[in-house]
């Protein structure tokens, strides 16, 4: 698909999610980073506006704001072309122009030293940079995108990038509370950086899809009936266990993906502490 098509489908999306105003703003913060970014390309030879307008629908999914939308249109300007951050703040607000320099800002901190205590240390210094959590959120979908197309880039620098998204990003993610976030980047940083053992795990759940989704239904529909009456409205999720949660359980206790017996999760979201000692009977 063209860039524009691409954007014609983020459209859509946003005209639902929010006012013509504020879509006429992300429409015209898409026209500056198209024009902007015309010359350039991704590793994989695409144009780079895509990137931009992927990291959109991510935080789109993430339920983000339309600035937040806006300063991802315009993320890489500032660093990688002739836009400056006074333009943007002249035609954009100030608001979009501080989480545009914020998640430049953080591009530019060095992630290379892997020791546990200094990555912590980056992680509350990210944390600590970012005054709108906004920006974080902007860059760990930068992320996400970025590990998603990690395959164009030269094996090293796979590993490099792989391994920095575990041990920095994937947890930001987790401390935020985003889980979604973190699931993939971690799922995506064990894909670079163990492929064989991602493959395994990827293709026994491939195996079990059918009756995983059957087993997990049928547990949900026995957990709902028998709570109701003792709770009201419980939220009932039921899930299967991210690739990466189930390497760490085959790898660290040493065994295969068959001596793995608690692949599946249900979580059950009720409105108070007394509901959910109820629940535990």
């Amino acid at each position: 698909m063209t860039p524009d098509e691409l954007y014609a489908e983020l459209k859509a999306r946003l005209e639902k999610a929010f006012t013509p105003e504020e879509t006429a703003e992300i429409d015209k913060a898409f026209r500056v980073a198209r024009e902007a970014h015309k010359a350039q390309l991704r590793y994989s030879g695409q144009p780079y506006i895509i990137h931009p307008i992927a990291v959109s629908n991510i935080l789109l999914d993430l339920g983000m704001d339309a600035q937040s939308i806006e300063a991802a249109l315009l993320h890489d300007t500032v660093e990688d072309t002739d836009i400056t951050l006074d333009y943007i703040k002249h035609e954009f607000g100030a608001d979009v122009a501080a989480l545009v320099d914020g998640v430049t800002k953080l591009g530019k901190v060095p992630l290379s030293n892997r020791e546990e205590q200094q990555a912590e240390n980056i992680r509350k210094m990210l944390l600590a940079m970012s005054h709108d959590i906004r920006v974080i959120i902007i860059k760990l979908a930068d992320r996400i995108h970025n590990m998603r197309t990690l395959n164009f880039m030269a094996p090293q620098k796979r590993r490099d990038i792989a391994l920095e998204t575990l041990e920095i990003y994937a947890p930001i993610a987790h401390r935020l509370g985003i889980r979604p976030a973190k699931e993939e980047l971690e799922d995506l940083a064990i894909r670079f950086l163990d492929p064989i053992a991602y493959k395994e795990i990827e293709d026994n759940l491939k195996r079990l899809s059918k009756s995983r989704l059957d087993f997990l239904e049928s547990m949900e529909n026995k957990i709902r009936d028998r709570i109701t009456g003792v709770v009201k409205e419980p939220t009932i999720e039921g899930r299967i266990k991210s690739v990466h949660g189930i390497y760490r359980k085959m790898y660290m206790q040493n065994k295969n993906f068959a001596e793995i017996y608690d692949v599946y999760a249900i979580r059950i979201i009720v409105d108070s502490v007394i509901d959910c000692y109820n629940c535990l009977g």
